[in-house]
């Protein structure tokens, strides 16, 4: 019998991102990954999975970003919007914007998810603090709503924050509530590599690779071999001596060369590059890989890049600052966006053409055009100019910008 005066409990149940319908199917977690524990740090002792995970937050934190407010003409730039300060300022006063968003994406693509904790003043967000994830437990209450049980690297204290205390960006989400790291998903994939990697790596240290075998006829004495192997090598040893003909008395050179087991561990090895770029979205060229670029297709893949990845992350990036620093009523009179344009930053020939195609068209002025680029205005450049005003003017197809 419940007396009515009795209290029933309801705990948070932990959310986490592990599928254990996988687990089941693969019998275990390293049955899976041939015998390898596959994790955020161990995922990046891969060098090819650590530079995708540099070349997509490194990318992302060189973009400029702008707080922009809607008008009935359109929008203008709102530089005095707390998330517009945020970008000049920095994160807090130790971390500027672009160390912070290279933190954020870097830790998202290394997890899954990654958090910022939100320190208000004065009604408005005034620093945003990094919440390593593996110090984090996510947890979802009974009313539906998700907290956070956040326990300090440092002094081990523990507390609860709520989810309009942090600023949570994810990577693909299986239940709407966390994301799941992408070294989880394809652990077998990582765990390969990592196998193939702790193999060449002992290979190489309990193995012996000489260059070649020497033959002697007849029986030699140990006091024989010992004087032709100080003789041997100052003869023949040593970068200076490379190449020197070998003249040997009764006895016989036989060059050792790789087998091809060692050929197939180098090609497994560069597959395994392969496989980690492809994960992450990231073409072979960005993280050195040449091994099948050219000039033409190398720059190809690298607007894929671009286009495919790099936009794909600054939406997430964008649409989780907004939902989680914008007010319902900001929402509806501003927007914050990445600007994609700075991707050009390096090619200024590309640039320069965007630019002419611009003030030919009558879409940005020529001070617009040098403003953007850091340089002063002309008396004469506020106005739209189109190709066929100035070639009346000037007599020829050219924009004086």
């Amino acid at each position: 019998m419940k007396w009515p005066w009795q209290r029933s409990e309801s705990r948070a149940a932990v959310l986490t991102q592990k599928d254990l319908r996988l687990i089941e199917l693969f019998d275990g977690d390293l049955d899976a990954n041939f015998g390898q524990r596959v994790n955020a740090m161990r995922t990046e002792w891969l060098s090819a999975a650590a530079a995708a995970i540099d070349a997509i937050a490194g990318t992302i934190c060189s973009l400029p970003a702008y707080v922009y407010r809607v008008t009935d003409a359109g929008r203008e730039e709102d530089p005095g919007h707390p998330l517009a300060r945020l970008t000049v300022d920095g994160f807090n006063d130790n971390l500027s914007w672009p160390d912070g968003v290279q933190w954020l994406g870097a830790e998202c693509l290394r997890y899954g998810n990654a958090a910022l904790e939100k320190i208000p003043a004065a009604g408005a967000v005034r620093e945003l603090v990094p919440l390593p994830w593996p110090c984090l437990v996510p947890k979802i209450l009974a009313s539906g709503r998700m907290v956070y049980e956040y326990t300090d690297p440092i002094t081990g204290l523990r507390r609860r924050l709520l989810d309009t205390d942090v600023l949570h960006l994810r990577d693909r989400t299986d239940n709407g509530l966390i994301g799941r790291a992408r070294s989880e998903r394809a652990s077998p994939v990582i765990g390969a590599a990592l196998a193939l990697s702790e193999y060449s790596g002992n290979l190489f240290k309990n193995g012996s690779y000489p260059s070649g075998v020497v033959t002697i006829d007849g029986k030699v004495t140990a006091e024989t071999l010992d004087r032709l192997k100080n003789e041997f090598k100052q003869l023949y040893g040593g970068p200076k001596k490379s190449g020197t003909a070998m003249i040997l008395p009764n006895a016989k050179w036989d060059s050792v060369g790789g087998s091809p087991a060692d050929q197939e561990i180098l090609d497994a090895r560069r597959f395994a590059v392969e496989e980690a770029a492809r994960l992450y979205g990231v073409p072979g060229p960005i993280i050195n890989d040449q091994s099948h670029s050219t000039f033409t297709n190398s720059e190809t893949l690298i607007r894929f890049f671009a286009q495919g990845t790099i936009s794909t992350w600054c939406r997430k990036i964008e649409a989780t600052f907004m939902r989680g620093i914008f007010s319902t009523a900001e929402r509806r009179t501003h927007r914050f966006e990445i600007d994609l344009t700075g991707l050009l930053r390096g090619d200024p020939e590309t640039r320069w053409k965007s630019n002419q195609i611009a003030v030919d068209s009558g879409i940005l002025t020529p001070n617009e055009i040098r403003e953007q680029e850091g340089w002063n205005p002309r008396p004469d450049g506020d106005a739209l100019k189109t190709k066929a005003a100035t070639a009346d003017k000037a007599g020829n197809n050219e924009v004086v910008l």
